[in-house]
This record gives C-alpha cells, sequence and structure tokens, in this order.
C-alpha cells in the first residue's frame, strides 16, 4: 500500500474549504482541546488547510502544524496571515506523518478528520503511532479521529454522491473492497471560470481501520487509550460514524 495525501489533494486544496464549509470547527476545536493540558505544545499532523491549529493556536496552545500537501499548506499559511496570529504560537511545516520529527518533546500530537484513515497499511499506521511516541514527552497524549469501518463500507461504501452548486459541483463515486477494506474515491469537480467551467478529477483512497486493530497498534507502540464516539467521552456504538482515539505515552 501506498501514502500519497500530497498528490490526493493537488488540486483539492483550493476547493477543500467550500466543501467542508458546514463543518463545527469552534466546536471540534473545542473537542480536542478538552482533552489536552492547557496551554501545552501540539504537534498536528495533516492538518489541511489550517482550521483547527488556526483555533487551537488561539486558545493558547503552542502550534506546529503539518501536512505533505505543500498546496493545503500554502492555503492554511493564507489564513495565519488573515487571521493576524503572529510570532511562534503557530508554525507550518511539510511533513509525512509516518515520519513526524520535531526538535523538542511535545506534549500531544494531534490528527483530525481522516489523516488515520489515508495510512492504508499496518506498517504505514504504525510507522505513525511510533513515531508520535517518539516525539511526545512521557505521559503525552496522541488524539486522532477516524472514518468508522460502519461509515466507509455500509453509508459511504459502493455509493454516489454528487452536489449541483452554481459555483462548484462534483459526483462522487466510492468502491469499497471488503477484502481490503479500501474505499476508492473517484472525485470529479466542475468549478467555474467566468461562463464556462472547469473539471478536474482526483482520487482518494482510505481505509476502514477497525477500532480493534487501532487499539492492538496502539497498545504495541507503546499507548494505553480510549476510544470515544466523536463528540463525546462514552464508547462508540456500532453506528457511531467517527470514532476519537486518546491514547497515552506510557
Amino acid at each position: 500500500m501506498y501514502y500519497n495525501r500530497d498528490m490526493q489533494y493537488e488540486r483539492f486544496a483550493g476547493v477543500y474549504d467550500e466543501l467542508m464549509k458546514d463543518v463545527g470547527y469552534d466546536g471540534w476545536a473545542d473537542y480536542v482541546s478538552g482533552f489536552m493540558p492547557e496551554r501545552g505544545c501540539v504537534l498536528e499532523c495533516a492538518c489541511g488547510t489550517g482550521e483547527i491549529s488556526i483555533r487551537l493556536a488561539k486558545k493558547g496552545y503552542s502550534v506546529i502544524a503539518t501536512d505533505v500537501s505543500d498546496d493545503m499548506l500554502m492555503v492554511a499559511s493564507e489564513k495565519q496571515r488573515q487571521s493576524g496570529l503572529a510570532g511562534g504560537g503557530l508554525r507550518f511545516a511539510r511533513m509525512d506523518m509516518r515520519r513526524a520529527a520535531v526538535n523538542k518533546k511535545v506534549d500531544c500530537v494531534l490528527a483530525c478528520c481522516d489523516g488515520v484513515n489515508y495510512l492504508t497499511s499496518r506498517k504505514d499506521v504504525i510507522s505513525f503511532f511510533s513515531s508520535a511516541y517518539e516525539a511526545l514527552k512521557p505521559g503525552g497524549l496522541l488524539l486522532f479521529d477516524v472514518s468508522s469501518r460502519y461509515k466507509l463500507s455500509k453509508i459511504l461504501g459502493n455509493n454516489c454522491f454528487a452536489e449541483n452548486g452554481r459555483e462548484l459541483a462534483y459526483l462522487w463515486r466510492n468502491n469499497y473492497d471488503e477484502e481490503s477494506k479500501l474505499v476508492s474515491m473517484e472525485l470529479s469537480f466542475f468549478r467555474r471560470k467566468g461562463e464556462l467551467y472547469e473539471r478536474f478529477d482526483e482520487t482518494h483512497i482510505q481505509r476502514a481501520h477497525s477500532e480493534r486493530e487501532l487499539g492492538a497498534w496502539l497498545e504495541g507502540s507503546g499507548f494505553e487509550y480510549s476510544a470515544y464516539g466523536f463528540l463525546t467521552r462514552e464508547a462508540p456504538k456500532e453506528d457511531s460514524e467517527r470514532i476519537q482515539f486518546a491514547a497515552r505515552k506510557i
């Protein structure tokens, strides 16, 4: 299996925020920060366009926000400029989450919104967990969420979705493989350019990791963990669409 989020997000970065405009980032940042020590140092992996990064920095955290996609980081850096955040409270850097590394150990490693789903093999997930372990202080936290196996297999599965917006339209076709637990997402975008529309296509591949698999790999990497239904402190249900993991370095 391979991990190439840069390729998968090459042109997607330009439309990502439009597609995610209904996401409650304020509540999401409040939720993850509820697990963290106050005003600690956070290494964020797969930060995307920086929505969570900026909110955590405004809460007083020192954030090193990383992504493997240069295009995502360009959008995030422009948001930082517009937000008025300056100095060392928020820094963006290009980094592969499987080889996350810091000069000074951090209080928390964070990955939001499916970053771990894009790690499509056991080897890649364990590489991320191991590098996070090395980046953390003793007792530090690894926080990440995943789209659940239920969501990727039953809701997205082999289904098609479409949106017919005036400025942006898309077709989204999925193919889920039961044996490999991989879902291939074929995306066709139509972005308005004057009186015409520009089309571009991308393929995104995610794996439907199970809670049991991820828990075993965390423990094997030196963590103790809890799993929650997203935005709760309750155990995930069979039909939970997103699962939040909170793992502590032993």
